[in-house]
């Protein structure tokens, strides 16, 4: 396929830029491709000079010619572009609109001028199109536009030189060495003191006349300085017109062929603007526009890029090896991307937008980095979390084992981190780091509590089964020792929970402080079970105080049940033993006494309740007795007291009871009207008897002492009892609770003949009462 030129129309004549056919050239010859290694070539002249004619031989493209036998017209309007074929290295060729237009007028030379100005800003190189008869004239010549666009160049020479080559049409007779000195001269006369750009001449044959001769003079070679070249010579010129010396000139100040488009954009806004022409502020400005819009492209294409939607899908899961790597991988190729594509721009401008697109793309990157160094974080925190647990099964000192984890986890953080580095970001993992270290501090911090915890509640656990029971029986005992006893308990049970648990926290490296607040906390949890229990036990007194009455009032110092014969029990005294002893009870458990302190409690209570010596209780307080170790208060002991003795008088009284009438039976003759009764009654049943003895003797012997003994038996029973009030012999302990079980058993009373009023075992006063009457 033959290469095209597709040449279009870039500015109309109206002005407008086409920006769209612009690109689409751009697009179709790959100019971007080419960097800096491009040329602009542009003609200007008058219209129907043969312009497009000279282009289109040039460089073998295909503008619009004007058709001589149609009359001279404009063929040309506003600016084409097309892509010049066969030249190296790649052209861009420009036919510009022909000055001097009878369509436009005399007045209309704005466009003139504007598309003059245009040439020469974008072009490498501009071809002044000229007809030989009208060098030395003024209007013919174009002197005023050439004034015009030299007064540009002035403006744009630094940094960028454009060569302005003069191609001289049509040549005459006249010889081109007299031609060249009067050009010279009149654009000498323009110039004035400026200093003159580089200026080449040439003339070529006519083309309507020597066309032939116009096309193939290619045979010449320049080998003089100002010859007259054809359309092959003129250009075999441009070939390779970028190299040092060809005709491009300094391409210092060239845009970049990526920013061509743009370049040109606004190089004709601002001419349509009427704004000085600043080329250099121009290129940094192109390089801007180009060096961001790449940059952009560049960042768009990291995001949807599909190694990095992979590797930002797979992080959230978990970290991943390598990852560094991977990232800076992928970031790294979209900056060298960059870099190649801006390669020809201004090198501040592209400098600065490469760090803006990096500063964007690691913003863009470093969630994903902190995902990875959060998995990190996460990772090593539950190792050391794990680890602890399981190596402290293995019985290794707690403090020893927390070091090492926490060495061992933030280790593998660090490595890590550095395999999750990223070079060109330089990210830092300090703090996350940092926040480990709290972490793992806080963990092991309460990693220790807890376990010193469970060590103190494990260890209570066991102070509190060892004093339970004994403090129950102590308490429940109620002697004279048992708050020394309780004491003794108390420190021998604590001092030996003690010792193992220091041994057991040996391991913790503990603070001396700490150890201390830890020893105390388990003193006081054994204090507060001997005070708990003394408080449980207070609550219970009055129960207590009745079995106590109950075993001393019932049995004997050697545990035999006392039987209340007529005269054999002291019963005033053995009741004033047994409320002594309940109320010994009930000054033991009246205070806690776990500081050896001495008290009068007993005293006060004995004078008080049971001597009456002093004054009745009434205060709420005990002397020398902190409010804090008072269980009852002697306002409540005198309360108790009273309820005391009111639920066992009852019995105190039933045992008097049977013991008068056990003596009244011992004691006891029938009266005389009784024994007259029995003598009378007796004497006339005898008398009836005997009477009708001969009739039961007459049957035999045998049968009449039967017949006599069946009915003197009967008199015999008749004979009048003991009053009904007096109870039978008392019998064993064993048999009144058999007696009172098949009683309630059979919900049918029994008679009971035991005098033991109380029961033994701890009930309430009412159940005692149901019993004393069951009972009786």
């Amino acid at each position: 396929m033959e290469e095209d030129c597709f040449a279009t129309q870039l500015i109309y004549g109206d002005g407008q830029f086409n920006r769209d056919g612009l690109e689409c050239l751009i697009k179709k010859v790959n100019l971007a491709d080419y960097g800096l290694s491009y040329a602009v070539v542009a003609i200007v002249g008058p219209q129907s000079s043969g312009k497009s004619t000279l282009l289109n031989h040039l460089f073998e493209t295909n503008f619009r010619e004007m058709d001589a036998y149609r009359g001279r017209s404009q063929t040309t309007k506003g600016i084409w572009i097309a892509k010049c074929i066969g030249i190296e290295p790649c052209t861009i060729a420009l036919d510009l609109e022909g000055t001097d237009s009878g369509e436009r007028g005399e007045d209309d030379t704005t466009f003139e001028k504007q598309s003059a100005l245009f040439a020469l800003a974008i072009s490498d190189i501009v071809l002044i199109n000229m007809w030989c008869h009208d060098i030395g004239r003024e209007q013919a010549a174009n002197k005023p536009l050439l004034k015009t666009v030299f007064q540009v160049m002035m403006r744009l020479f630094s940094p960028r030189k454009t060569t302005l080559l003069f191609v001289i049409r049509d040549k005459t007779k006249t010889p081109f060495e007299f031609l060249e000195p009067i050009l010279r001269e009149d654009i000498q006369k323009i110039w004035h003191a400026v200093p003159k750009p580089h200026v080449e001449v040439v003339a070529l044959s006519s083309y309507e006349e020597k066309e032939e001769k116009f096309k193939e003079e290619v045979a010449h070679n320049l080998r003089c300085h100002l010859l007259c070249l054809t359309v092959a010579q003129l250009r075999q010129r441009f070939m390779h017109s970028i190299s040092p010396g060809g005709l491009a000139g300094d391409r210092r100040g060239v845009v970049s062929a990526s920013g061509f488009s743009f370049s040109a954009q606004q190089i004709w806004k601002d001419i349509k603007e009427n704004k000085d022409l600043d080329l250099p502020a121009h290129k940094v400005m192109v390089a801007t526009f180009r060096c961001e819009e790449i940059a952009g492209e560049k960042l768009a294409q990291l995001t949807l890029d599909e190694g990095w939607l992979a590797l930002e899908k797979a992080v959230e899961s978990g970290p991943i090896p390598g990852f560094g790597k991977k990232l800076s991988s992928i970031l790294e190729r979209y900056l060298s991307e960059y870099d190649s594509e801006t390669i020809y721009f201004d090198e501040g401008v592209r400098n600065v937008k490469r760090k803006q697109l990096e500063s964007k793309a690691l913003d863009f990157l470093h969630p994903a980095y902190i995902t990875m160094v959060g998995h990190l974080h996460s990772k090593a925190l539950e190792n050391f979390k794990t680890g602890v647990e399981n190596w402290l099964e293995e019985g290794e000192g707690f403090a020893a084992l927390v070091r090492a984890c926490k060495e061992y986890c933030i280790l593998e953080f660090d490595q890590g981190c550095a395999d999750a580095f990223v070079q060109l970001a330089g990210w830092d993992a300090s703090k996350i780091k940092e926040k480990l270290q709290r972490d793992i501090d806080a963990h092991a911090s309460s990693f220790c509590s807890a376990k010193l915890s469970d060590l103190i509640v494990n260890y209570e656990r066991q102070l509190s089964t060892a004093l339970t029971e004994p403090l129950e029986s102590l308490l429940e005992s109620g002697e004279r020792d048992t708050w020394t006893s309780i004491r003794k308990l108390l420190k021998r049970e604590t001092e030996a929970a003690l010792l193992e648990f220091l041994s057991a926290v040996a391991g913790f490296e503990l603070d001396k402080a700490d150890i201390t607040a830890m020893e105390q906390k388990i003193r006081d949890y054994a204090r507060n079970v001997v005070e708990r229990k003394a408080r449980e036990e207070a609550g219970k007194v009055l129960i207590r105080m009745k079995n106590r009455f109950s075993m001393v009032f019932n049995y004997g110092c050697d545990s035999i049940p006392r039987v209340w014969t007529a005269g054999k029990e002291d019963i005033k005294t053995i009741t004033k033993e047994a409320r002594s002893a309940s109320l010994k009870l009930l000054s033991v458990i009246a205070a806690i006494r776990l500081d050896e302190k001495p008290d009068k409690i007993e005293k006060i209570l004995f004078s008080s309740l049971m001597d009456g010596t002093t004054a009745p209780l009434a205060s709420t307080t005990w002397e020398e007795v902190p409010s804090k170790d008072t269980l009852l208060t002697p306002v409540r002991c005198k309360s108790l007291w009273k309820q005391f003795k009111a639920e066992t008088e009852n019995n105190v009284t039933r045992a008097l009871s049977y013991q008068k009438a056990c003596r009244r039976k011992n004691n006891w003759v029938p009266p005389m009207w009784a024994i007259v009764a029995m003598i009378v009654l007796g004497f006339s049943e005898l008398m009836l008897q005997l009477r009708n003895l001969d009739g039961e003797f007459r049957n035999g012997t045998v049968a009449a002492i039967l017949s006599v003994s069946s009915r003197f038996l009967p008199t015999v029973l008749k004979i009048p009892r003991p009053p009904p009030g007096l109870p039978p012999a008392p019998q064993a302990p064993q048999q009144l609770h058999s007696v009172v079980s098949q009683s309630f058993g059979n919900q049918t009373p029994q008679p009971n003949p035991m005098p033991n009023f109380i029961s033994e075992s701890s009930v309430s006063s009412s159940n005692i009462s149901s019993d004393c009457n069951e009972y009786s």
